[in-house]
Formats: structure tokens, sequence, C-alpha cells
């Protein structure tokens, strides 16, 4: 069973067909979806036949008690803090014509992630840790404690930073400290060449192996690439699909790779997995499943 550590929110998506035009009316399409990276990368996992637990706080409201049903659909295992007082993380999601997101978050009640929020380590077989939780300042210092208990543990830990915007907020001193304790990093070519300062993802993966066993860098409808340290490197295709919405894209690229890396699995077949999974996707307009997607 995969542990996943992070958000849980409210998307509230918004498809638009033009440009904004600030101070005027922009009709679009709207509607609303369980979000959060670390609850849609457990939704995947679950859904794909690996058992899946989310460590999940929530506020005492309607989104908080929809959200907590729509992981019950997909099976993922969970907690059930109910935050008095907080509202349930929201993120307002503005789609465009090709399908590129911009989010607007407000994490509420997923502030405050603690090692007390999280059962018995010796069930799970992996630890999977979203950035956003670390850089929330009000769940730091606890899912710093999650994580060295889990190396204390054994278990392998897989870190993805976040988007750029929002690592730019903590600096690079701070993101190159997490990662020398994780085994896996999943990360974009934006995150990567900002971590790295290399342009060059080939490049960029070789400078992030010196901190980190494990390297997979997502280059969107380039594909993806993968290197393991003192191993070679594996390059894969994207797979073709229907781009609606890459909201959550990452985040099932992520439940695809970890489900097949997590029980000793090829690399090149880890890629592929995460390919496949995120080319579901961003076929979809949510950054979850279809509760029958198989």
């Amino acid at each position: 069973m995969i542990l996943c550590i992070g958000d849980i929110m409210l998307d509230v998506t918004a498809v638009i067909g033009r440009p904004i035009t600030e101070g005027l009316e922009t009709r679009a399409t709207i509607s609303t979806q369980g979000g959060g990276a670390a609850a849609n990368v457990a939704s995947w996992l679950a859904s794909h036949q690996t058992p899946a637990f989310l460590v999940a706080r929530v506020g005492d409201d309607a989104a908080g008690r929809s959200v907590l049903a729509e992981l019950d659909s997909f099976g993922v295992q969970h907690t059930t803090s109910v935050i008095k007082g907080a509202s349930t993380g929201v993120v307002i999601v503005i789609v465009g014509r090709d399908g590129e997101r911009t989010m607007f978050p407000d994490s509420g009640a997923n502030s405050g992630l603690s090692l007390a929020d999280v059962p018995e380590l010796k069930k799970f077989s992996a630890v999977y840790i979203s950035g956003y939780s670390l850089i929330n300042q009000a769940s730091r210092s606890g899912v710093l404690e999650i994580m060295t208990a889990a190396k204390s543990a054994g278990l392998p830990i897989i870190f993805d930073p976040a988007t750029v915007g929002v690592l730019m907020e903590v600096g690079i001193a701070k993101v190159t400290e997490w990662i020398s304790m994780v085994d896996a990093l999943i990360l974009n070519e934006e995150e990567a060449q900002f971590i790295s300062g290399k342009a060059n993802p080939v490049e960029a993966a070789g400078d992030l192996l010196k901190q980190v066993s494990t390297v997979v860098i997502k280059r969107g409808s380039n594909g993806a690439l993968g290197q393991s340290r003192n191993r070679d490197l594996i390059q894969i295709a994207a797979h073709p699909t229907t781009v609606v919405n890459t909201t959550g894209a990452g985040d099932a690229f992520a439940a695809g790779f970890i489900q097949v890396w997590a029980s000793n699995g090829d690399l090149y077949d880890a890629l592929e997995s995460g390919a496949a999974l995120a080319a579901k996707c961003v076929a979809l307009i949510s950054a979850r499943p279809l509760v029958d997607t198989k």
C-alpha cells in the first residue's frame, strides 16, 4: 500500500473559449471535482489496482464531505480529520483553449499536517510526498517529521516538488535539503531547470542524480525521461491522446510510475505506466479518473 502525503482539495474548474479581458464578463463552462496532488495520486493508484492511503484533512463543510465521499468511490483508504473552524481546501482552475491551466489554490484545512495524522508505517510499502505540503509553512515541520520516520522505517520516498511558482517561495536551498531525504524525484522540465540550473533535461537529470538515486523528468508532449544512479538514461514518447485539460496530468503520471517502481519494477516499464495514465488524465476535465475508469 502506498501512503500519500499532501493536499486534498475541491477543484472549481472554468473552461474558457477566449482570452480573459479584465473587468469584463468571460463566459465559461464551470464544474467542480476533487483535487489536490496527493489526493489525485491516491485516486489514480486505487482506481488502477494499487492500494493507496491518503492522510486527509478537510473542513466541517459540504466541500469536505464531498471530497471524502469521492475518495471512497475510488477505493482510497484515508483518515477523516475534520478541522473545526477551517474551510476545505479549494483551487480555482482556469483552463484555456489549448487545455493549459492556471491555478489559484487556498490550502485551507490541509494546513497543519503532522506525524500524528499518520497511521502505523509498517503497513505501507512506499511514501509519496507532494511538495505543496512542504511549501505550506503550517505543515512543513510535520511533513519533515513524517519523512524522517519513513526513512527510519526503511520506506522509499517518492517526491514531487510542485510548480516553480511555489518553489520560488522557499528557494533552491530548502528544496535541495528536502531532495536529499528522498529516493525518487518526479518533476517537470521547468522544475528540473529551476533546481539544477540546467536547461537541457538530460543534463538536469545528471545533476539531480548527485542528490537522489532516481530522477524522472516529465516532458509533456515530448514524453518523459528517467535515470537511476549509475544506470543508462531512458527516454519514452508521450502516449497519443486528446488534450482537454492538463490539470492533474503530473499526478496521474506519478501514480502510474509509482505502481510499477514501488514494486521493484523496471524503470522503463514505470515510465510507460506513468505516460499511460497521464494520457488518460489529459483527456478528462477532472484531475481524477472516472469512477468506472479501468
